[in-house]
Order: structure tokens, then sequence, then C-alpha cells
């Protein structure tokens, strides 16, 4: 596949704030399935919206978000407050559906003080059953997107958890486009049982040469040092599939989980030495002097003396 100048790059023009916490729109839930393995410490399902009848319908984008509104008030008294949640379906919709959007949601439990708290907005989507009604507001986003000739650029795609959601959505849009670039998914997660829709993408690699889905499983798979495996390391121990793709001037790098995620990457992308993603807000490290400046700064420091270029795309929380 031909170059792609990364100045002749645009995003497609989204529509934003349909509906807000104002004035949100009800919809129907019309699947809500698990996706993380039953022995799994997590709880992650697949929810799909059908917003018939709403302005929503075919005006949701791969790599935007819908607003959830629980409902009930707080201890204070106060309603409780909208959480953005990445759709995970393609931009023509859920099976093709234009009405119908999806999301990946994990139930959260958290411990403080010795009790056990439930978040409020994920667990009363998990809890939810088809025919149920719920309040949306959105979309929300207009960065997190691929371009408006996506079939131009190759792709590396890193998710940790639920970070997995607009990828799927995209991955979907890609192969349905005719996508021939190369388009890597490199998901992270803490036990194989927490890996979310497997099956999916590993159709998608067998289907589509261009496609390559690798995984790191932190606390069971190990490299060739011993050391474990993060989405990260993956750069270098796929360094003979992935460097030739990054080299070309026409990949796009899009990450999405867990804040703090984006600094290991950052780190492995400085040390393959390519240009084009990342760049030195001051002079760079001489080339025999990096990797001890690496070791050398915190995460927050070295976040402080880089930037993205604009074919770096990021969503982490």
């Amino acid at each position: 596949m031909e170059s792609t100048p990364k100045e002749l790059m645009q995003l497609p023009e989204v529509e934003l704030n349909i509906y807000n916490k104002n004035n949100p729109v009800e919809a129907k839930i019309v699947e809500n399935r698990i996706v993380s393995k039953e022995s799994s410490p997590n709880y992650v399902r697949h929810i799909t919206f059908d917003v018939s009848g709403t302005d929503l319908v075919g005006r949701v984008c791969v790599g935007q978000s819908i607003g959830v509104m629980p409902p009930g008030e707080d201890e204070k008294g106060r309603p409780h407050k909208m959480r953005l949640y990445s759709v995970s379906s393609p931009s023509g919709g859920e099976n093709g559906n234009p009405a119908l959007i999806s999301t990946t949601v994990k139930r959260t439990i958290e411990e403080y003080e010795g009790k056990i708290y439930l978040g409020v907005a994920s667990n009363y989507l998990a809890d939810l059953k088809p025919g149920d009604s719920v309040m949306l507001a959105g979309p929300s986003g207009k960065r997190f997107l691929l371009p408006e000739k996506k079939e131009s650029y190759n792709y590396l795609f890193f998710a940790t958890g639920t970070g997995i959601a607009p990828f799927r959505g995209m991955m979907l849009d890609l192969i349905r486009s005719g996508c021939s670039g190369s388009v890597a998914l490199l998901f992270g997660c803490s036990y194989r049982t927490d890996l979310l829709y497997p099956d999916l993408f590993g159709e998608m690699e067998k289907d589509h040469p261009n496609v390559h889905y690798l995984t790191a499983v932190s606390r069971e798979d190990r490299r060739a040092d011993g050391s474990k495996k993060y989405v990260q390391t993956l750069l270098e121990d796929q360094r003979d599939l992935l460097q030739p793709i990054l080299e070309q001037d026409n990949t796009l790098i899009y990450i999405c989980g867990l804040k703090g995620m984006e600094t290991g990457i950052y780190r492995e992308l400085l040390r393959m030495g390519l240009p084009g993603y990342l760049e030195w807000k001051k002079d760079a490290p001489e080339p025999e002097s990096l990797e001890s400046t690496l070791k050398t700064l915190t995460d927050s420091e070295l976040k402080k003396q880089i930037r993205t270029t604009e074919r770096v795309f990021e969503e982490v929380y």
C-alpha cells in the first residue's frame, strides 16, 4: 500500500451532544451479555442499546462515547453524575443496524475503609435486562476517530481492559471498508480469562492476512528473559512484525485504557528510535544516553518532556 503523507490526514466531521445531561433520551436494552470468562475476577459485559425513533440513529461514530444517566441520587441528595462509555459498535451500528449502539462495561467493585462500594453507573448498566429503559446523552468526542480515508492507513491499536471497546468497532469498520493496510491490535490484561472478544479478533486475524491480534497476559505469560509481559513489551517482543509497520509514514497509533499505560508505550517507541510519533520538547538525548535518560525519568517527568504528534491518538482514564 502506498504511503499517504500525514499532512493529508483529515478526521471526519462528527455530531456532538445531540442530547445532553439536561435533555437525555430514552433507549431500550436489547442485549446484555458477559464477555469475560466465568472464572475471571472481573465482570465485563457487552451491552447494546436500541435508539430507534431518536436522533441518535445513524449519527454515532466509532471512537465516540455515549453518556449514561443512572437514576436516583447520591448521599447528598444530588442526581447521580452522567458517565461516558466508549462505543464498541461500528459506525453503521451493531450488526449493521444504525439504531443499535453497543458499549463494553466493567462492573466496578471498590473497597474503602473496609467497606465494599459498587460503581453507580457501571453496576446500574450491568444489572439491566433486555426491554429495560435507560437514559442516554451524547455522542461525545471528536478526536479519537478513524481518518476520513481510513482505508489509506496502517494502524496499531493498544488496549487494556475495557479500552478494547472502541477498537472492536474500529476493526469492524476497517474490515468492512476493505482496508488493505496492516491493522495490529495489542491487548494487555492480567489473566487469560480477562481477554475480551478473543474469538472475534482471532477470526479477524485468521480471515484477513493484514490483521494481527497480539496479547500480553501479565500474570501468566513470560518473556524470553522471564519477565512479565505487558502491552508495551509487545513492541520489543514482536519487533520483526511491528517495526516495518511503524516505519511507514501512513501508520497511526491509538491508545485506549487505564491512565498510565501510555508512558510505557512511549518508552518503547523512543527506544525503537522511530520518527513521527513522539517529539522531545527540548533537545533530545544522544542515542548513547537515551536508555540512561529513560531509566532516570519518572513517568510524570517523561510526559512533561515529550509530546505526541498528530499520528498518535489517546483515550486514557
